[in-house]
C-alpha cells in the first residue's frame, strides 16, 4: 500500500522483531507490504519468548544489535538497527555453541535501500557459520538486518 511505510526499511522492520521485546509481534505496516516477501518467513518463524539474550554491540541513540536465543530450542535470531546513519558493522558470532555448524538467513537492506525513497530494497544471503565466525553487516539510513540462525544437523555416517 502506496505511502504507508514506517520511517525505516523493511530489514530494519524485520530486526526491530528481535530487538524490541514483546510477547506480541505485530509488523508496523500494511500487510499488503509483506505478501509474497521472503520477510514474511521471517516474520512467521520468530519465536516471543527467548531463552538467552546477548547484545554483541551498541551505542545509546545511534546502533545496537541484539542476539537471542529461542526458548526450547536451538535457533537464535538476531536483529540489528542503525539510526538516521548509515553503518556497517561487524558483528561476531562468538556466542554460538564452540564447535558446532549453523545456516544463517541473512535479511540485509538492499544496496540501494533508503528509508525515504527506497525503504523495500532488502537483500537475503544464506551462509555457514560457526562461533569463531564473523558477519559483516551493511546497514542503511535508518536500516537493519535481521538474521536467524538454525544449527545444522548431523547426518549420521554409515560404515
Amino acid at each position: 500500500v502506496k505511502g504507508t511505510h514506517p520511517h525505516s526499511t523493511l530489514a530494519k522492520q524485520l530486526a526491530e522483531f528481535v530487538v524490541i521485546y514483546s510477547p506480541l509481534q505485530m509488523a508496523a505496516d500494511a500487510i499488503e507490504n509483506y505478501e509474497g516477501h521472503p520477510a514474511l518467513c521471517f516474520i512467521e518463524s520468530c519465536p516471543t519468548t527467548w531463552s538467552r539474550t546477548v547484545v554483541p554491540h551498541g551505542k545509546i541513540g545511534e546502533y545496537v544489535t541484539i542476539a537471542r536465543k529461542e526458548r526450547n530450542g536451538d535457533r537464535w535470531f538476531v536483529g540489528s538497527i542503525t539510526n538516521e546513519e548509515a553503518r556497517t558493522l561487524s558483528l561476531p558470532l562468538d556466542f554460538l555453541d564452540e564447535g558446532a555448524t549453523y545456516k544463517a538467513m541473512i535479511f540485509e537492506d538492499g544496496a540501494d535501500a533508503d528509508y525515504e525513497k527506497n525503504p523495500y530494497a532488502m537483500g537475503f544471503r544464506q551462509v555457514e557459520v560457526n562461533s569463531k565466525s564473523t558477519l559483516t553487516l551493511r546497514l542503511a539510513r535508518s536500516g537493519g538486518a535481521a538474521i536467524q540462525i538454525e544449527k545444522k544437523k548431523i547426518e549420521p555416517t554409515y560404515n
